[in-house]
């Protein structure tokens, strides 16, 4: 039997455990150690800690504290890991917990958080996921049902002290070129909500207030939400301080690629099975600045897709340069629009290409001034057929949209 070397109890606050953490900083003491070959189980709460319930109110996603985001387990110290190796961490198997099979995916009030489309969704709104084995459907999202694609949205190692200070100047530089901007530019230490697993009270008074936060991904990983990062898919790590500590959460039961939502995959509590090896020297040896990482071979198959196009003109006709960011923020506008035409809102269109596994590219780069990016949404995981045809969108969603996505309360 493979030991479960981090548990948690949904029933407690993630604050109540030792093997937890929701800040990066080199000094968080070791929640276990294994050895290089070893497999291993490791628990996680959803990466808000059960801030958000199972129910029709979005209020919860409205107030959610983001200051308290993402609750890791670990980190995990690697027997003979030391800087300037790779940790090679091999994902052998996901799941979820038998008491929790629902996940939820949710819009951030503009005011709290935002999103890739907060402009065009300023309002909180959620959506809740019942698991049916491998498939997923939502009583908010009538007419879709998909296979997860099921994976970590963060997982990572701890870093140097010097990396540390070099994430805090370099973000905290960006935040001072607009510091009133909603949503902040950057997310910056924050130690009044701050988790450190075991370290002492007097450790943590210290370490506390320059902490990083798990927002974004950097060179140890972090939050990168790959989704192909799946059962099966193996990562190459760069280790940056003794031991390695590998930490992971956020659990996705699936997602597509963008996460555009922000909190856009079907987030979830449940396990991770891990195994760990080491490349001594790696980082010199591959030139390793960021993590690479080898997909699964097993992934759920759809094989006909609908590809939306966009450029580097944004919605309001505004030319961009190259903008890759401005394409496909166009490309997903423009298969929210064409969903709208089946019958679904503009709210649960977008709750589609952020929970079902679409896929997003980089077309084109060299065509000046326009980017090309697409968005591939898969035809198959609709109960109607949405692709375009002489009589026009005959067929519409029509049951289930008795209960709407939920929006938050006045």
């Amino acid at each position: 039997m493979t030991e479960t070397i981090i548990k948690i109890d949904l029933k407690q606050t993630p604050y109540e455990n030792d093997k937890v953490h929701n800040r990066w900083h080199p000094d968080i003491p070791m929640a276990a150690t294994v050895k290089p070959g070893d497999d291993f189980i490791i628990e996680c709460y959803d990466w808000t800690g059960g801030q958000i319930a199972n129910n029709d109110n979005a209020d919860d996603v409205r107030d959610v504290d983001l200051t308290q985001v993402h609750f890791l387990s670990g980190p995990v110290a690697v027997e003979g890991a030391e800087p300037g190796d790779l940790l090679e961490v091999d994902i052998l198997d996901i799941g979820t917990f038998e008491e929790s099979q629902w996940g939820f995916n949710g819009f951030f009030s503009k005011q709290n958080g935002g999103g890739f489309l907060t402009e065009h969704f300023p309002e909180a709104q959620k959506s809740i996921w019942d698991f049916h084995g491998m498939f997923t459907k939502s009583r908010h999202i009538p007419g879709v049902e998909f296979a997860g694609l099921i994976h970590p949205g963060l997982i990572g190692c701890l870093p140097s002290k010097a990396m540390l200070d070099e994430w805090n100047t370099r973000e905290k530089a960006l935040y001072d070129t607009e510091p009133d901007r909603v949503p902040a530019l950057a997310t910056l230490p924050y130690a009044d909500t701050a988790h450190m697993g075991s370290m002492s009270k007097e450790a943590f008074e210290g370490a506390a207030g320059e902490a990083a936060r798990t927002v974004p991904p950097r060179e140890h990983g972090g939050n990168c939400d790959i989704k192909d990062l799946s059962r099966g898919s193996k990562i190459y790590f760069p280790v940056y301080v003794k031991g390695g500590g590998l930490s992971v959460g956020d659990l996705h039961f699936s997602q597509g690629d963008g996460e555009i939502t922000f909190c856009g995959a079907i987030e979830m509590a449940g396990w991770i099975h891990l195994r760990v090896n080491l490349v001594k020297d790696g980082m010199a040896k591959y030139a390793i600045k960021n993590p690479i990482f080898k997909p699964s071979p097993m992934a759920p198959k759809y094989d006909d897709y609908l590809i939306f196009e966009g450029i580097s003109v944004d919605e309001y006709g505004k030319q961009h340069y190259l903008d890759v960011h401005v394409a496909y923020r166009q490309a997903c506008l423009n298969a929210i629009e064409y969903l709208t035409k089946f019958g679904y809102t503009k709210a649960q269109a977008y709750a589609i290409l952020g929970c079902a596994p679409v896929q997003g590219h980089i077309s084109g780069v060299v065509d000046i001034p326009n980017a090309c990016a697409t968005l591939w949404l898969p035809t198959d995981i609709f109960d109607i057929d949405i692709n375009p045809g002489a009589a026009g969108p005959e067929a519409k969603v029509t049951s289930g949209m008795d209960v709407p996505l939920s929006k938050d309360k006045e």
